[in-house]
């Protein structure tokens, strides 16, 4: 079963977020490695530092194109962790990144354009897809 979370305006994110986390915390407990597949421009990144205010990150969210992941820190004193694979050509490149020690750990891992690293991709994981409707609304699924 598919579950969907629909952003209507740059207005909801925010609220979305929130309901994402919530139903994650409640359905996928223990998964905390969540990747993002989506075209450019479908909104990973914005939804993603929605994702981070709503779990209290204190540090600036911004995208990791070039610097392949961020780490930020949390009110709590818990990390979270930002990839963007999208210049990541093979998994050999990935693995020399340390990805497979974040998928697996405790803390909140977030990754964009993760096809790279399918194959290391254990059950612990949830994966997003985010598509763009004809009149601009975001489907964020699960």
């Amino acid at each position: 079963m598919k579950k969907e979370f629909i952003i209507n305006s740059l207005d909801e994110a925010p609220k979305t977020a929130r309901e994402f986390l919530s139903y994650i915390e409640k359905k996928e407990k223990g998964k905390k490695c969540i990747v993002f597949d989506a075209p450019m421009g479908a909104g990973k990144t914005t939804f993603i530092k929605e994702l981070c205010k709503a779990l209290e990150v204190t540090d600036e969210v911004t995208s990791p194109t070039f610097s392949i992941v961020n780490e930020y820190m949390r009110k709590n004193g818990e990390k979270i962790y930002h990839f963007d694979l999208y210049r990541i050509k093979d998994l050999d490149e990935a693995m020399s990144a340390g990805t497979e020690e974040y998928i697996y750990g405790d803390d909140y891992c977030f990754i964009e354009w993760p096809e790279v690293i399918y194959p290391v991709l254990g059950d612990n994981v949830i994966e997003v897809q985010i598509r763009v409707t004809d009149d601009g609304k975001r489907v964020v699924s699960l």
